[in-house]
């Protein structure tokens, strides 16, 4: 086996040795020795870069210690990538799940490695007008694509429970919020009430959703404005197609400072990124529908929900089980920032 007091001493890190055994017995094509390497980027499921055999792979692990109920499934991330091969909507290919806690002491899936460019910045500094336009619009298009999907016909049918997506997902995240608690905060407490009291009415649209869709969630072509893959499907679910617009949306309000990497009080026309209501007017059009009539609702909801994850990551880090410690700390003070920015749109709420 591995460095035990190398394991003890980092939770997260992986017994190589067990790990180079497994995938030698179940991966084909897999031959050692195995080198196992951390990305630094990611707060909820660890995820290593995987040398063998001059091949690259990517594991994504569920963390270790005491975890929220329906937290980190990475069962569920492969499931929905492995679904998705083939679609509109770009994923890398899954080569195997392991639900052999012994393994490497929790659950974990192996799929692609791909050598592409993660971009941080929705800004793109590294991007000329007319590349960071195509981006933006790949975006879009891979957006759409996926609110169109069928879920039944790639074997998704029974990936959640189809119907009442909003008021599901305001109790689950009022309870993971709850559970993940260290001080009131009058402007959740407000947010709370709120969003009951004012639930749309169920459409009976449902797609499925990736929850946590944004531009550093995605792997993009090494030279061109080509996303090669959307990552980081813990989330995911059967719900409402307009849900993922609202949450690639709050990037467009978020700040530009602290923990935060938003558009808001940039120019986005002098980038060359489309506004707002540009952005949600073309997903639109790819929908064939005229407008979203719960866009403000969707707003707020997906304020609340972040602010409800965020929440969860600071308790992971006061706990110390976050994948990255200093972070998860220091994020804890947004969380009254994201609910306060939820606030501020209830006037404008139908």
């Amino acid at each position: 086996m591995g460095d035990t007091n190398a394991l003890r001493s980092d939770p997260t890190r992986i017994d190589e040795a067990s790990l180079e055994h497994y995938l030698a017995a179940n991966l084909p094509g897999f031959e050692g020795p195995l080198k196992a390497e951390k990305f630094s980027g990611g707060q909820s499921n660890p995820t290593f870069r995987i040398s063998a055999g001059g091949k690259d792979y990517v594991l994504r692990r569920k963390p270790p210690g005491q975890l929220l109920k329906s937290a980190h499934q990475v069962d569920r991330e492969y499931r929905v990538m492995k679904a998705l091969a083939g679609t509109g909507v770009p994923v890398p290919r899954m080569h195997l799940l392991c639900e052999d806690e012994s393994v490497i002491g929790t659950i974990f899936f192996v799929m692609e490695y791909l050598d592409g460019r993660i971009f941080w910045d929705p800004a793109l500094p590294e991007m000329s007008n007319a590349d960071r336009a195509r981006t933006y619009d790949d975006m879009n298009r891979m957006l759409a694509a996926l609110a169109s999907l069928d879920p039944a016909a790639v074997g998704l049918g029974e990936f959640g429970r189809p119907g009442s997506y909003f008021a599901r997902q305001t109790k689950r995240w009022t309870d993971q919020y709850r559970a993940s608690e260290t001080v009131k905060i009058p402007d959740m407490e407000l947010l709370i009430d709120w969003l009951g009291k004012n639930m749309p009415a169920d459409d009976g649209l449902v797609s499925v959703v990736h929850g946590d869709y944004r531009l550093d969630n995605m792997i993009f072509h090494p030279t061109e404005p080509r996303c090669l893959a959307v990552v980081d499907w813990e989330l995911s679910t059967l719900g409402h197609p307009y849900s993922d617009i609202a949450y690639q949306c709050m990037q467009w309000r978020l700040p530009n400072e602290g923990n935060f990497r938003g558009l808001g009080g940039r120019d986005r026309t002098a980038l060359g990124i489309p506004t707002e209501e540009e952005y949600v007017a073309k997903f639109c059009e790819r929908m064939k529908i005229s407008s979203i009539t719960i866009w403000t609702f969707c707003l707020v909801f997906n304020f609340f929900r972040l602010a409800a994850i965020i929440q969860g990551v600071y308790k992971r880090g006061l706990d110390g089980s976050a994948s990255n410690r200093e972070s998860a700390l220091q994020r804890g003070a947004a969380v009254p920032m994201m609910a306060k920015m939820a606030v501020d749109l209830l006037d404008k709420a139908s």
